[in-house]
């Protein structure tokens, strides 16, 4: 029971700490209406040079644009602590660390999913998209499935962030290395073949294709096959990032310092 507590209620209270919410209007400019101007950046890009559908760039990057709460507000919940003064004490307790760093994904993921369903569903009512009915469940389940495997990635961009001076600017270049690497606005067979053999091993790029064919009509069992790949890529990161965060915890018990940038 108290591991379920602290992996619920401990989760979402570092949550709220990490933006001092006052009220949770703070967040719409960066939430929701930044990746609609992504979204239209590109497909007028996209209409210009005559490549690309505009729905190709819709969910491209309304899936996409899930990285930013998954990579910015996954890595500052934890390397966060170390600017509030509160990294010492969380690590000084002896609760078990799985559900408290774990703990910490679940509301990032309710917040890149919220994101995705709305960038995805204003985009396409701006542009006047229209997508099988029969998609929309199976495409709710692939942008759970995408956002969790990105805040692995931010999971572990969350243990480096204990090593360098400041977690955003990772975070930035880690966000621009997915919008190049993964399919989300040129196919990746139209990509250099190392950029595409590189784009297979990180998360988004499984899930976007999956929510593309889903939008052509494809069933969720014809795209089973991508999102197994998508979950097994994200909780790659994952079991790669909590082991990061042991390893910093027993090297700032070793040195007896709790950060070194």
């Amino acid at each position: 029971m108290t591991s379920l507590r602290l992996f619920f209620v401990g989760g979402l209270m570092s949550y709220r700490a990490l933006f001092h919410w006052l009220t949770p209007w703070v967040l719409i400019p960066s939430f929701l209406i930044a990746p609609l101007f992504q979204i239209l950046l590109f497909v007028y890009i996209g209409r210009a040079a005559g490549l690309e559908s505009d729905r190709f760039y819709v969910i491209g990057n309304a899936i996409q644009y899930a990285s930013i709460p998954c990579l910015f507000a996954m890595g500052n919940a934890i390397a966060g602590e170390r600017w509030q003064q509160t990294l010492g004490p969380v690590l000084a307790t002896p609760a078990r660390r799985l559900p408290l760093f774990l703990g910490r994904t679940l509301p990032v993921i309710g917040n890149g999913m919220l994101v995705a369903a709305f960038a995805l569903g204003v985009g396409t009512l701006m542009l006047g998209i229209r997508l099988p009915a029969s998609s929309l469940g199976p495409l709710a389940i692939t942008i759970v499935v995408s956002t969790a495997s990105c805040t692995g990635l931010g999971l572990v961009n969350a243990a480096i962030g204990l090593r360098v001076r400041e977690v955003a600017v990772l975070s930035n270049i880690l966000f621009g290395l997915l919008l190049l690497f993964c399919g989300v606005n040129v196919p990746l067979d139209e990509l250099p073949g190392w950029m595409s053999t590189v784009a297979q091993g990180l998360p988004m790029t499984h899930g976007i294709e999956a929510a593309r064919r889903l939008a052509d009509g494809e069933t969720l069992g014809g795209v089973a096959g991508l999102l197994g790949a998508e979950a097994v890529v994200g909780g790659a990161f994952a079991i790669v990032g909590y082991a990061l965060l042991r390893f910093m915890e027993w090297e700032s018990r070793r040195l007896a310092t709790l950060e070194r940038a």
